[in-house]
């Protein structure tokens, strides 16, 4: 979510901000920041799971939304932010009827009435999409996924994917646009729900897009959304909140991608999202892409291997004569590998592209 102005807060709690330059202490103590790929993923995994102390019960997460998503530009601390919503704050009047679901914010919480300004409780990644269901407790209540939407568009999302788009948030078929100011905030929280509960939440699950190359898990649109939207003071709010398992909703545990989008990139390679952290990981890309990859054998008499954690865009084999005998796109990888065979006996250069970056290996066939 970008683009909200923030303000100085008024609520019944403190909050401690995390700032950029560093990670968030006490909380990241310790951790192993030379890690990349799958080890980075499977460390941040342990960390989310092994912090959370306070399991909330489905009624006690209705409840917290109201604390959790308020508005930070509302000096008068009573609306919060209505995930998908673009438009005014204003209640529709009788005679639009229940009707203007594309309010970005709201003070009315669902009490049972027909009121027609109500907001309740939108499961971002649907219960329905997870593997087995999300249930009430555990993922289906964790406040990490959990936010205030519009009642009538929280029901036309319904259990849609998400899919690419751009403006305001719609629906096409079964497919759902979250809307250009949301997009970061559904990326953020989809990699959260996919590290913290594993093959129950993946993001091919609830999202269309591409896998990416060094895990099939995850899709190339929840990349993109990370780096195009930058993270808000909303979205540092209610993570420092959770975090702090003393607070009535705290769950304990932090949702690593809002304290730093540049961890999904470390982990998942694609586009470059922000970096908060330029005390850890220096502001541009340091990626090395060469000795990211390994081709082997080499020589080889037949099968050549290609192997690395990050996404790989297209592999070009070229002759020494400059012929591209073999162009794969996109190339699907299997536990981290890609099998060449059948070449015939020569030498041989492999372009490998990922990220607008490309190195080239030399292979021989003899």
């Amino acid at each position: 979510m970008k683009k909200i102005t923030s303000v100085i807060l008024l609520f019944s709690v403190v909050f401690s901000f995390s700032q950029n330059g560093a990670p968030a202490s006490p909380y990241y103590n310790g951790s192993n920041w030379t890690l990349t790929g799958s080890n980075l993923k499977d460390a941040l995994a342990t960390k989310i799971t092994n912090t959370q102390t306070n399991f909330l019960s489905y009624s006690q997460t209705d409840e917290a939304l109201a604390i959790l998503d308020r508005d930070p530009s509302d000096a008068t601390q009573t609306n919060v932010l209505l995930i998908y919503g673009f438009s005014s704050n204003l209640c529709p009047t009788s005679s639009t009827d229940d009707k203007d679901h594309r309010r970005r914010d709201s003070s009315f919480q669902d009490d049972g009435t027909a009121s027609a300004c109500l907001y309740n409780r939108e499961h971002t990644f649907p219960k329905a999409l997870g593997n087995p269901d999300l249930g009430t407790s555990g993922p289906g209540a964790d406040l990490h996924h959990l936010r205030a939407a519009d009642k009538k568009r929280n029901a036309d999302r319904d259990n849609d994917k998400f899919f690419n788009g751009s403006g305001n948030s719609f629906e096409t078929g079964t497919n759902w646009y979250p809307g250009d100011e949301w997009k970061g905030d559904i990326a953020r929280m989809m990699m959260f729900m996919y590290l913290r509960y594993g093959s129950q939440c993946l993001p091919t699950a609830v999202g269309v897009g591409t896998p990416v190359a060094s895990d099939a898990n995850m899709i190339d649109l929840f990349l993109q959304w990370n780096a195009d939207d930058p993270v808000s003071q909303f979205e540092d709010n209610r993570n420092t909140y959770l975090g702090n398992a003393s607070n009535t909703y705290g769950q304990g545990n932090r949702n690593p991608f809002i304290d730093n989008p540049y961890l999904a990139t470390v982990i998942w390679g694609g586009p470059i999202a922000q970096n908060r952290w330029p005390a850890i990981f220096l502001d541009a890309p340091t990626f090395d892409l060469a000795s990211a990859i390994t081709v082997y054998p080499n020589p080889s008499s037949d099968i050549v291997t290609i192997s690395t954690e990050i996404a790989l865009d297209e592999i070009d084999i070229i002759t020494i004569n400059g012929q591209v005998l073999q162009q794969i796109k996109k190339p699907v990888m299997s536990n981290n590998n890609y099998t060449i065979s059948n070449l015939p006996k020569g030498f041989y250069f492999v372009k490998i592209y990922s990220n607008s970056n490309s190195v080239t290996k030399k292979v021989l066939i003899n």
